[in-house]
């Protein structure tokens, strides 16, 4: 009885063992294959994830080289020759006209000072200053207020071209949308990026004339993303919706800033008048007290040096009121 009882057991064992170690003789081997499927799933998943996180990296990597390039370009742009001034304020006027103008007031000032029998010996220079530096300041004037009004309406333009862009329309449609509608100088400049590419330009270079046009910061980001997108793809519509938010809290900051200096830049100005205003108020009132300021070879010396040293000051006031942000 003893030796059939340890025979079952033996035989239970035995068939134990043989059911942990081949399920698939008793019909599991659902389950294993589920398991096995499961664990590729996750294998492929995770396969999936590093390929996605390996082309943000090679993306990203892409892009701030991109911005660190052109970053570099536009800084070593600061000497500007006066055909870039023209192109870049926005004006159609030739250069050679520009500078026979330039001659032309210079001779002016030079014919209003002998008039006003100013010395010999400074009028030339006042007039040479004056042909050569005024119509320069005119020009850097209207330059800084063409990419003032463009960076006004270039958040518009770049929500126009997302919404366009998630509609399903391709990224020339958006833009000629864009080159339709939006404000100027925003349209005739989108405008000339489309006229580039129907000479022969592929996206990346039309969108490169536009930031040789508008120099600044906030159109390098949006030139880097179109070029970036052209080269290695992406979500474009992503992309340029982050851009906008970008431009959005620029633009707020640049008025935070403007309005946190505009009391310094009233002090200035009242700082700089008040020797012209006091000047006309004492002529007024009394004549002959500042003639030989005017009519005196001393008082006019003076009087060159006193010019010089408001000058200066007006330029120290202007620099600190100015903040880059």
């Amino acid at each position: 009885m003893t030796t059939i009882l340890l025979i079952v057991l033996a035989m239970v064992a035995v068939g134990a063992a043989g059911f942990a170690l081949v399920p698939s003789a008793f019909g599991s081997s659902g389950r294993a294959n589920k398991r096995r499927k499961a664990l590729q799933g996750d294998i492929r998943v995770n396969r999936l994830e590093v390929d996605a996180a390996r082309s943000r990296d090679e993306r990203r990597k892409s892009v701030t080289l991109a911005l660190k390039s052109q970053t570099a370009s536009l800084n070593a742009k600061k000497r500007l020759t006066v055909q870039q001034m023209l192109f870049q304020a926005g004006m159609t006027i030739r250069p050679g006209v520009f500078i026979r103008n330039s001659i032309i007031f210079g001779v002016v000032v030079l014919f209003i000072l002998v008039v006003l029998q100013v010395p010999i010996f400074l009028a030339p220079v006042f007039a040479l200053a004056a042909g050569y530096l005024l119509p320069r300041m005119w020009i850097k004037r209207k330059r800084k207020k063409y990419q003032s009004l463009f960076l006004d309406e270039l958040p518009n333009a770049v929500e126009a071209i997302v919404r366009g862009v998630k509609t399903g329309l391709p990224l020339n449609d958006s833009i000629r949308v864009v080159a339709k509608d939006a404000k100027e100088p925003v349209r005739s400049e989108f405008g000339r990026v489309l006229d580039q590419q129907a000479f022969g330009m592929s996206m990346s270079e039309a969108v490169g004339v536009l930031l040789d046009r508008v120099p600044l910061s906030e159109v390098n980001f949006f030139v880097v993303v179109i070029t970036v997108q052209q080269q290695s793809g992406g979500n474009l519509s992503e992309a340029l919706g982050n851009l906008a938010k970008v431009l959005r809290n620029r633009k707020k900051m640049k008025q935070k800033i403007k309005a946190m200096s505009s009391e310094a830049k009233a002090s200035a100005g009242i700082i700089g008048s008040l020797p012209f205003v006091v000047g006309i108020l004492v002529s007024v009132v009394s004549p002959s007290y500042l003639a030989p300021l005017f009519f005196t070879p001393l008082g006019q010396i003076w009087l060159g040096v006193g010019v010089f040293m408001l000058s200066l000051g007006i330029f120290v006031m202007n620099k600190m009121v100015q903040f880059e942000y």
